[in-house]
């Protein structure tokens, strides 16, 4: 019984990840898709933020809906319905020919992409016993990295020689495989053992996140989310862009963003054992300091070797911190409401991804350097670790309800 159910736990941890590794590709060839599309389509400094911003709205408004969906029409429903809205999205916007046109398509892909991270961490969550759920989550969250290092690979080899459409449709056509896996994946048990009458409607879920009972834990989430999204995209979507500023080749860049991305994968890895020995708090609030200090490291680099050693502690600290939160989130709600709290907090911290990716072109425009710009994010992420400290309760090895 117990060999069969850890093949169950990796065969969902594999099913899932691939969906994740496939949205990770995406957002990371967007990055690099972005500085080639300055030179493509010659937009200014600030038509390249909207790019980075558009998705991120549409990621918004993907895990509000799909994350209150999910308690109604189940997890495994929205984690399909989602990859199709995002492979679909992600394949047609390979033959777009106007800014306009690949604006409106990356809201859709945002959607997708927004409305299945919260779920997939959710439905892992509710189907793996509670001595292993963090280390669980966090593993399929290492996924992440390894669709970035794919994303890189893709960016550096392909890019350059044949143009960002067929990176795009690189990233789009594997999705399709993840989708076909996806069908035959049975739903949450938690959630098949809610009784369809006990199912909460939308605004009654919205009330209840809110609730006396929840509303100290909601604050603390959607404090996290935002300082840690509104930091992520404002400083990953614009690493390669950032480098060029700083006098790199687009070709240079890539390379060194690169061997930044490698970092990730021992970021996550550490994170996953640390979280079951020293808990989600713990994990959280080291590796969100580890990366406010390497932020800031990094906006005041002035050598390569200086920048590219921040660079690949960005990306350690970071990546790790995002697994942790995509562990502890599910944690806070009960199962009834536990799809509507986890996409209400990351939706409200796509706010942050919103304005980060807008902020550096903003201020970079009104005279203002990289160093002060990273300091910036610095500040936010020390503050999603101070409530993590303050408001943050210890889930590790608690049964789900």
């Amino acid at each position: 019984m117990k060999k069969n159910q850890e093949i169950s736990e990796k065969k969902l941890l594999g099913i899932a990840g691939l969906g994740w590794m496939f949205d990770a590709m995406d957002v990371g060839i967007l990055a690099f898709i972005i500085a080639a599309l300055q030179v493509d389509w010659g937009l200014s400094v600030q038509q390249m933020g909207w790019i980075g911003s558009v998705n991120s709205i549409g990621m918004a408004v993907g895990a509000l809906v799909f994350g209150l969906l999910a308690d109604r029409i189940g997890r495994k429903n929205v984690f399909i319905i989602t990859l199709l809205l995002f492979s679909i999205g992600s394949g047609i916007s390979a033959f777009a020919t106007t800014l306009s046109f690949f604006l409106l398509l990356r809201f859709f892909i945002g959607m997708g992409l927004g409305g299945e991270l919260p779920v997939a961490s959710t439905l892992v969550a509710e189907s793996v016993p509670a001595q292993r759920r963090g280390r669980v989550v966090v593993l399929l969250e290492s996924f992440w990295a390894a669709g970035w290092l794919i994303a890189a690979l893709i960016s550096y080899f392909i890019i350059p020689k044949y143009g960002w459409q067929t990176a795009l449709i690189l990233s789009a056509l594997p999705a399709l495989y993840a989708l076909y896996l996806r069908m035959n994946l049975p739903d949450s048990p938690r959630y098949l053992a809610v009784e369809k009458k006990e199912r909460l409607t939308i605004k009654e879920s919205i009330a209840e996140v809110w609730a006396k009972d929840h509303i100290r834990k909601t604050t603390m989430l959607w404090i996290l989310w935002f300082s840690v999204v509104f930091s992520y995209y404002g400083m990953f979507l614009w690493l390669p862009s950032v480098m060029v500023m700083k006098g790199f080749t687009l070709i240079k860049s890539f390379q060194y963003v690169l061997i930044m991305t490698l970092a990730q994968l021992p970021g996550y890895f550490t994170a996953a054992w640390l979280i079951e020995k020293m808990g989600r708090k713990f994990v959280l609030v080291a590796y969100l300091i580890g990366t406010a200090l390497s932020a800031y490291f990094f906006g005041t680099a002035d050598t390569l070797a200086l920048l590219v050693t921040a660079g690949i502690l960005l990306s350690f600290f970071n990546l790790g911190a995002w697994g942790a939160l995509y562990a502890y989130t599910p944690e806070q709600y009960p199962t009834t409401i536990r799809g509507s709290g986890a996409g209400m907090a990351a939706s409200f911290g796509r706010i942050g991804g919103i304005l980060g990716p807008l902020m550096v072109p903003y201020l970079s425009a009104q005279g203002l350097s990289i160093t002060m710009i990273f300091t910036i994010f610095c500040i936010s992420i020390l503050i999603g670790a101070a409530a993590v400290f303050f408001l943050g309760e210890e889930t590790r090895k608690i049964e789900l309800v």
